[in-house]
């Protein structure tokens, strides 16, 4: 993950964009799959400390109580160059387990969703929906969630080079056209996950992720933190 602290913001320079399948924070993309308006994204929206040990959040409030239909999606997401995810190997006997970590704040709680995807279209890519719990209203929480390898082979495969190898969709709410269910590999290019909360289906509800860190291997490890300059770069 690349500006997982999210301290870097060239586009916006901090003010609020809504957006449109648009990118928000370096790296980090805000996706419509439906009806636009339903949410802002901005660095350090509402002025919240940051978790321990970071300075920057990438905060997300809902502009509507919008009900979301059987097609629509709501993420953010960032999609990694194949040449950074190579040795997991996916689509191979020696696909390897990632865990993904992050602090997420939000003024709901229950049952909320992220989903890994893989491969090299739309119809051919397989995907990882998965459920974590926020226990507490407007509070930073940590969360680490174990992802296993994927050995199911995929038309197209897995790429390697300067394409998209992988994607990790932060779930904002989404239609039953697009929800998957929740621990298991599947052919389907999910976008929601069955089951989580609608950050857009509550007016001013608000949803803040920093320190996302992705990881090889089953154990997620300190947040690995970057020099400014390198990140930049």
């Amino acid at each position: 993950i690349i500006n997982g602290d999210m301290r870097i913001d060239q586009r916006n320079g901090g003010a609020s964009v809504t957006p449109s399948n648009t990118y928000t924070l370096d790296r980090w993309r805000g996706m419509v799959g439906g009806a636009t308006g339903k949410y802002s994204v901005q660095q350090n929206a509402g002025g919240v400390t940051a978790p321990a040990g970071f300075t920057s959040y990438l905060g997300v409030t809902s502009l509507s109580a919008y009900s979301v239909t059987a097609p629509d999606y709501y993420q953010i997401k960032q999609q990694l160059e194949g040449y950074n995810v190579s040795d997991l190997a996916y689509g191979t006997a020696s696909a390897a387990t990632v865990s993904v970590s992050f602090w997420v704040r939000s003024s709901l709680t229950g049952n909320f969703g992220i989903v890994l995807v893989w491969g090299s279209s739309n119809a051919n890519q397989r995907s990882y929906p998965i459920l974590y719990t926020i226990t507490s209203a407007n509070t930073w929480e940590y969360k680490t969630i174990v992802i296993p390898g994927d050995t199911t082979v995929a038309a197209g495969g897995f790429e390697t080079t300067n394409g998209t190898g992988l994607q990790l969709r932060f779930d904002l709410g989404g239609g039953a056209d697009n929800a998957g269910p929740s621990g298991a590999w599947a052919t389907s290019n999910y976008h929601t996950v069955t089951g989580s909360t609608s950050v857009v289906g509550t007016n001013g509800a608000t949803f803040y992720i920093t320190g996302v860190q992705l990881e090889k291997g089953s154990t997620a490890t300190d947040f690995e933190y970057v020099d400014y300059g390198r990140q930049l770069q």
